[in-house]
C-alpha cells in the first residue's frame, strides 16, 4: 500500500492518478444506477446490455481500423450499443408484448456475435478485446477522464429530473399507474440510465464484470439503509472503497484491476450480509 500512495504522487505515474480519478467519478453513476437496478430487480437487464455492448466497441474500433475514423470511439460505439439495445429490449417486452427474457436473450446473442467477429477481423496490436470483456482502468488517459465525467454529468441529471417518477416506477409500478404516471415511458428512461451507467463501468472492470460491480454496492447498502436517498449515498461510497481498493490491491501485485475490484466488493458484500444477519439474530 506504501508503494502504490508513493506511485500516485510520482510525476512519471500519471495513468495511476488518471485510473484513481475515473473510478470515484464513475463510482457516482454506479452507486446511483445501482440502486435503482437493486431495487427494481432487473440485474439481468444490466448483464445483457454489458454483454450486447461488445458489438458497438467492436463495430468502433472496425472503422477506426479500415477508415481511419478517429472520432469513433469504442467508448462511442459502446454507448450507441447501449442505448440501442436498451430500448430494444424495453420496446420489445412493452410495445410489442413479447416475453421479456427472449429479447434478453437475443440481443446479448446477438451483440456478443456481432462484436466477437469485428474484432476477430481487426490486428491484435490494434485492439485487445481482453481490456474490454474484463477492464483495464489502468490504461485510461486523459480522454476518456472527459469522456466519463461527460456521462457522468449526464446520469446524474436525468435522475435530478426524473428521480421521483423513478422511484415510483421501482417500488409501485401499479400505483403509478393508477395515479397516471406513463410507466412505460419511465421504465424507458431507467433502461437508458442503466445503459449509461453500463458505459461507464466497462472502462472499470470491463463487460463480463460490469453485472458485479453494478450491483455488489447497491446490495451491501441496502443490507442497512432503509430509504432510497441513504441507500444510494452508502452504495456511491462503498464503490468508490471497493475501486480504490482494488487498484491498489492489483498494483501492488501486478493483477488485472478489474476482477481484483470485483473480489473486494464480493468480499464487502460478504462481509455485510454476515454483520446484518448477526444483528439480526441479536435484536
Amino acid at each position: 500500500m506504501v508503494d502504490f500512495l508513493q506511485a500516485l504522487l510520482d510525476p512519471q505515474m500519471a495513468f495511476l492518478r488518471y485510473a484513481v480519478v475515473v473510478g470515484l467519478l464513475a463510482s457516482v453513476a454506479f452507486g446511483i444506477t445501482g440502486t435503482y437496478v437493486v431495487t427494481r430487480r432487473i440485474s439481468y437487464l444490466a448483464a445483457a446490455i454489458a454483454h450486447c455492448v461488445l458489438g458497438g466497441v467492436g463495430l468502433a474500433v472496425y472503422l477506426q481500423y479500415l477508415y481511419d475514423l478517429w472520432w469513433f470511439s469504442p467508448l462511442l460505439g459502446a454507448t450507441a450499443a447501449a442505448i440501442l439495445s436498451a430500448v430494444v429490449i424495453g420496446w420489445v417486452s412493452l410495445a410489442a408484448r413479447q416475453r421479456e427474457d427472449t429479447a434478453i436473450g437475443a440481443v446479448w446473442s446477438v451483440g456478443m456475435a456481432l462484436g466477437l467477429l469485428l474484432l476477430q477481423n481487426v490486428p491484435g496490436y490494434f485492439a485487445d478485446p481482453m481490456s474490454y470483456l474484463f477492464g483495464d482502468i489502468l490504461l485510461v488517459g486523459r480522454a476518456d477522464l472527459w469522456t466519463v465525467l461527460a456521462l457522468d454529468l449526464l446520469v446524474l441529471g436525468l435522475v435530478a429530473v426524473f428521480h421521483p417518477k423513478l422511484t415510483a416506477v421501482c417500488f409501485d409500478e401499479e400505483f403509478a399507474t393508477v395515479r397516471g404516471l406513463p410507466v412505460k415511458r419511465y421504465y424507458l428512461v431507467l433502461l437508458c440510465l442503466t445503459a449509461l451507467s453500463i458505459v461507464l463501468l466497462i472502462r472499470v472492470v470491463g463487460m463480463i464484470l460490469v453485472i458485479a460491480l453494478m450491483t455488489l454496492p447497491a446490495a451491501t447498502a441496502g443490507q442497512f439503509a432503509r430509504r432510497l436517498a441513504p441507500m444510494m449515498l452508502w452504495a456511491t461510497l462503498i464503490c468508490m472503497c471497493c475501486v480504490l481498493a482494488g487498484i491498489a490491491l492489483s498494483y501492488t501485485w501486478g493483477l488485472r484491476t478489474g476482477p481484483v475490484i470485483v473480489l473486494v466488493a464480493s468480499a464487502v458484500y460478504a462481509l455485510a450480509a454476515g454483520l446484518y444477519r448477526l444483528r439480526s439474530r441479536t435484536c
